[in-house]
C-alpha cells in the first residue's frame, strides 16, 4: 500500500509540516495522481482555519490539482496511466441520486470534497473517483492549470447556468482570484465586460484581460451612467455590498449572481419584482461542465495569472495569500525528493 507524502497541519490555522499517510486501496472507479503542481485557493486558507467547521486534522490543504495517472481501477476505461489531468473541489459522487443521473453531481448531497474529511494535493499522490478526473489537452499549461480547476470552473458556470449569450453585457465585481478569470472567460465567449473595481490603477491590466470597460465602484457618478445596462454582475468577492445599488445596474430580466461567499445578502425586493431581476449563486460544475471548460480555456486561451513557489515553501505562500498579495493565483510546484 502507497506511502504518500504531504504538507499538513495539526491544528486550525497550524502550520504546514511533513507528513506521511497510508493512500489505501484503489477502488474499481478510482484513480491514483501523481501531482505535479497544485493552486493555493482560498478555500484552502479557509479549511485550514476550520472557518467552516468541517476541517478534521492533520489536515492537507489542496485541490487544484494536476498531475499524471500512476494507477486506475478495474472499472475505470476512459482513462489512462501517464495521462496528464486535472482535479478540483469535488473527488466523489454517489452516481445514483436525482442529481447524479441528471448530470448535476457537484450538488449531490453525498458529494465528497477533495479536502473534505481526506487530504488533498499538497501531496506528492491523490485518490479519486475517475469521473471527476478531467483529462487537459496539450495546449493546457500544466504549471498553470491548476486554479483552472476550482477557480475556473468556478466563474465559467454563471455563463452557462444563465444563459448568457454572446451578445450579453456582463459585469464583473472584484479583479482578484476569481475575477481575473471571469474576464477572460466572459471577454471570450462574446461579451461586453465590464470590470468593477475599487482600484483605478487596474484599469490597463484588466483591459489587457479583455475587459471593454473599467467602473470605478467608489464613484458614483461613473455607477449611474450604467443605470439598466448588464444583463449579468458576477460577484466574485466575499464581502458585503450594496446590492440595490448594483441590482439598479441590470437591465430587466437580469441576474446578480454570486460566486464570492460574502457573510449575508440584503436587498429591497420591490425593485427586483418591477424588472424581474433575479438573485442566484452557485458553486463549481459538474464534470461534463468541467471538461467544457477546459476545451474553452484551451481553444481560446484563457489562462490563470499566477505565482508560482514550489511545494516546500507552502507555507511562504499560504501567508502570501493570507495577506491578499497574489497577483492573482498561487501555485505549488512539485519538489519531493
Amino acid at each position: 500500500m502507497a506511502i504518500v507524502k504531504a504538507y499538513a497541519a495539526e491544528k486550525a490555522g497550524g502550520e504546514l509540516k511533513p507528513f506521511e499517510f497510508e493512500l489505501g486501496l484503489v477502488g474499481h472507479d478510482e484513480v491514483v495522481i501523481d501531482v505535479i503542481s497544485c493552486g493555493v485557493c482560498h478555500s484552502d486558507l479557509s479549511m485550514l482555519g476550520n472557518d467552516w467547521g468541517i476541517t478534521a486534522y492533520p489536515f492537507a490543504p489542496g485541490h487544484e490539482v494536476v498531475g499524471k495517472i500512476s494507477e486506475v481501477g478495474e472499472h475505470v476505461k476512459h482513462l489512462k496511466i501517464g495521462q496528464t489531468v486535472g482535479l478540483g473541489w469535488s473527488s466523489r459522487s454517489c452516481m445514483e441520486c436525482h442529481e447524479c443521473l441528471s448530470g448535476n453531481q457537484n450538488l449531490c448531497v453525498k458529494c465528497e470534497g477533495t479536502i473534505v474529511g481526506r487530504h488533498g494535493g499538497f501531496a506528492n499522490k491523490v485518490k479519486a473517483q475517475a469521473i471527476w478526473v478531467i483529462p487537459l489537452p496539450e495546449a493546457i499549461d500544466p504549471m498553470t492549470a491548476g486554479p483552472l480547476m476550482c477557480g475556473g470552473i468556478t466563474v465559467f458556470t454563471p455563463l452557462v447556468s444563465n444563459n448568457i449569450s454572446p451578445i450579453a453585457r456582463v459585469g464583473i465585481i472584484g479583479i482578484g482570484g476569481l475575477g481575473h478569470m471571469a474576464i477572460q472567460f466572459a471577454a471570450k465567449w462574446g461579451c461586453e465586460v465590464a470590470a468593477f473595481s475599487t482600484s483605478p490603477g487596474k484599469e490597463a491590466e484588466v483591459k489587457s484581460m479583455g475587459a471593454h470597460r473599467f467602473i470605478n465602484s467608489k464613484d458614483p457618478a461613473s455607477m449611474q451612467a450604467y443605470v439598466g445596462y448588464f444583463d449579468m454582475i458576477l460577484v466574485t468577492v466575499n464581502v458585503n455590498l450594496d446590492l440595490d445599488l448594483y441590482a439598479s445596474l441590470l437591465r430587466p430580466m437580469g441576474r446578480l449572481h454570486f460566486v464570492g461567499a460574502a457573510p449575508e445578502i440584503k436587498a429591497t425586493l420591490f425593485p427586483l419584482i418591477m424588472g424581474q431581476k433575479s438573485l442566484g449563486a452557485s458553486p463549481t460544475g459538474p464534470p461534463t461542465r468541467m471538461s467544457s471548460m477546459i476545451e474553452f480555456a484551451a481553444r481560446h486561451g484563457v489562462e490563470p495569472i499566477t505565482e508560482k513557489y514550489k511545494m516546500s515553501q507552502v507555507n511562504e505562500a499560504m501567508e502570501k495569500l493570507e495577506k491578499g498579495q497574489p497577483r492573482y493565483r498561487l501555485v505549488l510546484e512539485a519538489d519531493w525528493k
